[in-house]
């Protein structure tokens, strides 16, 4: 007799935390794009310390790659919600590579990037806590 705890992943759809973690995916990269969207159009506005400017080495380089990664993790939550292998694999390596971009501007805002650092420690956690072997891509 089969117990719910040995359901499968694709039996039961998505459930309360996977569809938290698809959301927040596609927030985090909306909010992403909109973040780096801002940082091309005028690089200036972010100063911290008297002028000297964030960690990262050229704020509108950092403003493309976090609008890159902004909308990649924003189509990946469309394939969390189909409940896709790939979708799963994909979000866990852009919530990481988010949570790298996040560093860059640290210094500037510490709350809001330790918040998205959060989040995406979150979603991570979500996706990989009762990851099936034949969900793998």
């Amino acid at each position: 007799m089969a117990t719910s705890s040995s359901r499968r992943y694709d039996d039961v759809g998505v459930n309360g935390w996977q569809a938290f973690a698809g959301v927040i995916l596609f927030l985090n990269g909306v909010f992403g794009f909109l973040y780096g969207l801002a940082a091309v159009l005028n690089d200036q506005v972010v100063t911290v310390g008297g002028g000297t400017g964030v960690t990262v080495w050229d704020f509108t380089t950092w403003g493309w790659v976090q609008m890159v990664v902004g909308v990649l993790m924003a189509a990946t939550s469309i394939g969390l919600f189909m409940m896709k292998g790939w979708a799963r694999f994909f979000a866990l390596v852009f919530c990481m590579i988010n949570v790298l971009v996040q560093f860059g501007t640290i210094s500037a805002f510490p709350l809001w990037s330790l918040l998205v650092i959060a989040l995406d420690v979150i979603i991570i956690y979500q996706l990989t806590a009762n990851w099936a072997t034949d969900d793998l891509p």
